[in-house]
């Protein structure tokens, strides 16, 4: 027996954001499939019931029963009433999928236990060569459990939730019936989602999935955001910082908090503890980059894991005496002296420093030499490992060319010769089977160059008193940026259709003044990867922007290729 009954009605246009759509606006499927019970394999479906409805209307219904194509046990006859006479003469599954298909089209599909028939239906297309139109999909079952409590119902049974809510259709183990009652469960459902803020189908399908209890009583946080690049800061009652992040849209970000896809722990805490959320509307992604990681730096909020400490950071200094040596210090200070860095730890400085020592004859001893005095040998002269200063066995003036200048170069030019130098000594390695010791000496290689290569593009940079920079802004008209020494003085957007100078005159007089490098580290190397982006043009500059012919940028693809090889903890020690 076949009975369909179809009303299309008008069905709504989709959005850019189907799940901005209102629960009364959507249209949805409930469906119910029998089965003979096995596995789904593209067939064994025995009845479809399929009802379609919109803000509680009844716009149509698909009924039939299926010839499944195999023997229907006595238990799933006893069970539904279908027996294998009644099948005998119905369409099989794949002259009802056509039909089944269209009905679903546009729609969002209903189901109890809605993994089981979907897992029925998308066999049966794979095997009868039908696409699966993935629609979207919500599990009465689902809801049920995140709605109801266990002392309003023993369990979330069709049956009992159909009792429970006093239906005026009741289940009977048949397509049609079930679906009904299904509607009238999903209305009922919709009904409680409201005291839950749920009333839009995407927060419907996310209310249905495993999210906290927490992030259930929180989600009204997330209300009244902007859909803006910018901050946000989730604030504890008193008002202290408890999170901050970044996103081109606040809101839809903001939301994903509260969604099941959030796992992480220290943000269950933190949601926990979180009263409000505040947002700090920004000109463009890049602002907004900028003024998290100054936010986080200045209050330091204890669920951030990242960027806390901005000004913890080391550098490796060539000190300013008769013999140099290396030293890893916190701040850059006296301006005679040599630095490379920041290093974000002082296991990656040290890392470096290593490899500087396997390149050039620098003194490892913390001792502070005389050019007049001598000094006991250390072991490390005895081992040929020093050229001992300490007992003047080298000249000052030997000791600078070997070992002082061929640092002082590498940072701020050529590091060719310390490059040479470690690359031979890994050859050496190499051809003596002695593949660890060469793989060290290659970590090492890899951590110096990576140093090299950052200081020298950041000093490029900061040494800029003022550079202006565009992009085009994806609504029409350029993003703008002033950037001073390598700081975000100042940021804003041009209006489309009119010339950006107004603007940009606009910005440079209100920007903030800034005469020497100031920047963190890691927003000059965030405004570095913006402005390098292909589609961002430069405006002006007070001065050229360069690197070093032969810098250390010429190996990047020798440190691409090192820290590609390289293995364990110490290859991947950041700088």
């Amino acid at each position: 027996m076949t009975s369909v009954e179809y009303v299309q009605g008008t069905l709504d246009t989709l959005l850019d954001d189907p799940g901005a759509l209102s629960l009364r606006d959507t249209t949805f499927v409930v469906l119910d499939l029998e089965t003979t019970g096995g596995a789904p394999d593209g067939g064994g479906i025995t009845e479809v019931g399929a009802v379609k409805v919109r803000g509680g209307e009844e716009l149509g219904v698909l009924a039939t029963l299926v010839n499944p194509g195999v023997p229907i046990p006595p238990f799933i006859t006893v069970l539904t009433g279908i027996t294998q006479a009644m099948t005998y003469e119905a369409p099989a599954i794949e002259e009802v999928l056509p039909s089944l298909l269209e009905f679903l089209h546009g729609a969002v599909l209903v189901a109890h236990n809605a993994a089981y028939d979907v897992g029925f239906l998308k066999a049966a297309c794979a095997k009868h060569g039908y696409r699966w139109p993935g629609p979207k999909v919500l599990d009465t079952v689902a809801l049920a459990r995140r709605a109801l409590t266990r002392d309003e119902v023993p369990n979330h049974k069709l049956g009992t939730l159909a009792t429970y809510f006093h239906t005026p259709r009741q289940p009977s183990h048949r397509a049609l019936d079930d679906a009904l009652a299904t509607v009238d469960v999903l209305h009922a459902l919709i009904g409680r989602l409201g005291s839950h803020r749920v009333h839009t189908l995407g927060e419907a399908v996310e209310f249905a999935k495993a999210v906290t209890p927490t992030q259930r009583r929180k989600r009204h946080l997330a209300e009244g955001l902007p859909h803006v690049p910018g901050v946000y800061i989730f604030r504890a009652g008193d008002g202290r910082p408890l999170y901050v992040g970044t996103s081109v849209d606040i809101a839809t970000r903001v939301r994903s908090y509260f969604t099941a896809g959030e796992k992480r722990a220290r943000i269950s805490e933190m949601l926990a503890a979180a009263e409000r959320v505040e947002p700090v509307e920004c000109a463009h992604s890049l602002e907004a980059e900028v003024r998290e990681l100054r936010l986080i730096a200045a209050h330091a909020p204890p669920y951030n894991r990242r960027s806390k400490h901005p000004e913890r950071v080391v550098w490796l200094k060539l000190t300013a005496e008769a013999y140099p040596r290396l030293s890893v210090v916190r701040a850059v200070g006296e301006p005679e002296a040599a630095y490379l860095g920041p290093f974000r730890s002082r296991r990656s400085a040290e890392l470096a420093a290593a490899g500087v020592y396997d390149a050039v004859p620098l003194r490892q001893c913390t001792l502070r030499l005389s050019a007049r005095t001598t000094t006991p040998a250390c072991a490390l002269a005895e081992l040929g490992r020093c050229p001992a200063p300490c007992e003047h066995r080298i000249s000052l003036e030997e000791y600078a060319d070997r070992a002082a200048t061929p640092f002082r170069e590498a940072i701020v030019g050529d590091p060719g010769l310390l490059v040479d130098q470690l690359l031979a000594r890994i050859r050496v390695l190499s051809d003596a089977q002695r593949y660890e010791e060469a793989a060290v000496v290659r970590t090492r290689m890899a951590a110096l160059l990576r140093a090299a290569v950052r200081m020298q593009r950041l000093s490029g940079l900061t040494r800029i008193a003022e550079l202006v920079a565009a992009r085009r802004a994806a609504a029409g008209g350029w993003e703008l940026a002033i950037v001073r020494h390598g700081r975000l003085a100042a940021a804003g957007v041009s209006p489309p259709r009119v010339h950006p100078r107004p603007t940009i005159d606009a910005l440079r007089a209100t920007a903030e003044t800034v005469l020497e490098p100031s920047a963190s580290t890691e927003e000059s190397e965030r405004i570095l990867a913006w402005l390098e982006r292909p589609e961002t043009r430069l405006v002006q500059t007070s001065a050229g922007w360069a690197s070093p012919v032969r810098g250390a940028a010429r190996f990047r693809d020798l440190l691409n290729r090192a820290e590609s090889a390289s293995s364990g903890k110490d290859s991947t020690e950041s700088s």
